[in-house]
């Protein structure tokens, strides 16, 4: 940080030095690894501590046969959204191991009758919290394979067959889902260069 007094420990290069990639050696992902990305993402800040939120972990022929979904419903859409879904499928099959990140629906099933108001606000409050505490369970995980030096991409356009994959995962229709392909980077990369700090910085005094 130039022009600072903080030091940049090791927590903030970690995450200076997370980006994504979406490339990957054939290099295994040790059980232990995974674990301690697992325990990282579960521990993430969750609305009411409900921690609504689900991992899958996905390899071997379970994973080729989410490559080949994510392939197949490409063909539905049109550019550039299925040309994305296409590398989405390849990031897929490049990976070792693929993590899944659902929510349970818990918080919303259980928040609306907490909440003395109107029924679909309360659903709509407490949805909103589900989907903000597994997207900070998501970046633990992203920031965790970082420091293990291992790298991830989040592949959000997914989303756009959120509904199909968690079918494929077996879980329920849901609010949030997140697909990580973890490995290890096909090629050095340092990542895109971020827009100007100065841009995104709004001081209210």
């Amino acid at each position: 940080m130039t022009g600072s007094s903080v030091c940049l420990n090791e927590t903030l290069q970690t995450i200076k030095n997370r980006h994504s990639v979406r490339t990957f050696t054939d290099r295994e992902v040790s059980d232990e690894q995974i674990t301690v990305l697992l325990q990282s993402a579960n521990e993430a800040p969750s609305a009411h501590n409900q921690q609504s939120w689900k991992f899958i972990v996905i390899r071997n022929q379970k994973k080729n046969e989410l490559a080949n979904l994510v392939t197949s419903k490409s063909a539905l859409f049109e550019k550039p959204a299925s040309a994305l879904l296409r590398m989405a499928a390849r990031s897929i099959l490049s990976a070792p191991v693929v993590i899944a990140v659902a929510n349970t629906g818990d918080l919303i099933e259980h928040g609306t009758d907490l909440f003395k108001i109107e029924k679909d606000m309360a659903r709509d409050f407490f949805r909103t919290m589900e989907i903000q505490s597994s997207a900070a369970a998501v970046e633990n995980l992203l920031l965790a394979a970082t420091s293990l030096g291992l790298s991830t991409v989040w592949l959000g356009i997914l989303f756009l067959i959120k509904d199909d994959v968690l079918q494929f995962l077996g879980e329920p229709k849901g609010e949030f889902m997140a697909v990580v392909p973890v490995g290890y980077a096909g090629k050095v990369s340092t990542g895109p260069q971020k827009q100007s700090f100065d841009m995104k910085i709004k001081y209210l005094d």
